[in-house]
């Protein structure tokens, strides 16, 4: 069993409570009144691998320092923000750069999560502008809606597993890496050679 801790920052209103419980339960609740941190433990099989879930869902008003403690804490970020509410898509630049100087590491598995996507009619950030932002972040990018489709959310959450599991696999040796690839080469060369064009 794998191990993956996963963190959930945003701005309030929009959604990582809804996220974590649509995560956890498949079903939506809508209202919550979120003062305090909360961490949700389940297992999942990702890829054939049994992985340990843990997932802390912040309250918005926290310190920066409980902050910085749950970002050292952390494996990988889910970022939210709602397409509603550009002033919570102002914020992840903010959040991005408080997670890359508290990690300190060249990599942090981080996937942006763009929801409210089912009020297209409020819509104040485009598709366009969230794919962009991840780009610039180095983040992958989901846009949906946590009311509507428990699917969409399970796809992000996994993608973001998806991420760490990677990391934490060993690369190959390159010394045999290289003779594999080598090999292959000769081989591919070889037949080549022998047939008649």
């Amino acid at each position: 069993m794998v191990p993956v801790k996963l963190l959930v920052l945003g701005a309030q209103n929009t959604g990582k409570t809804a996220l974590c419980v649509r995560f956890m339960t498949k079903r939506f609740i809508g209202e919550y009144d979120h003062k305090k941190e909360v961490t949700y433990r389940c297992s999942r099989m990702v890829d054939q691998e049994t992985v340990d879930l843990e997932i802390l869902d912040l309250p918005w008003k926290s310190s920066v320092a409980c902050i910085e403690s749950s970002i050292r804490w952390a494996d990988a970020f889910l970022l939210l923000y709602s397409i509603t509410q550009r002033s919570s898509f102002q914020e992840i630049p903010r959040l991005k750069t408080l997670i890359d100087k508290t990690k300190q590491s060249i990599v942090v598995p981080t996937v942006l999560v763009a929801n409210k996507a089912d009020l297209e009619i409020g819509r104040k950030v485009t598709n366009e502008e969230g794919q962009r932002l991840a780009k610039d972040l180095g983040c992958g990018f989901r846009e949906l809606s946590v009311a509507e489709a428990a699917l969409s959310v399970e796809a992000a959450v996994f993608q973001l597993i998806r991420l760490v599991l990677d990391q934490q696999r060993p690369l190959p040796d390159r010394r045999s890496y290289m003779l594999t690839v080598r090999h292959a080469l000769t081989r591919k060369l070889t037949r080549s050679k022998t047939m008649q064009w």
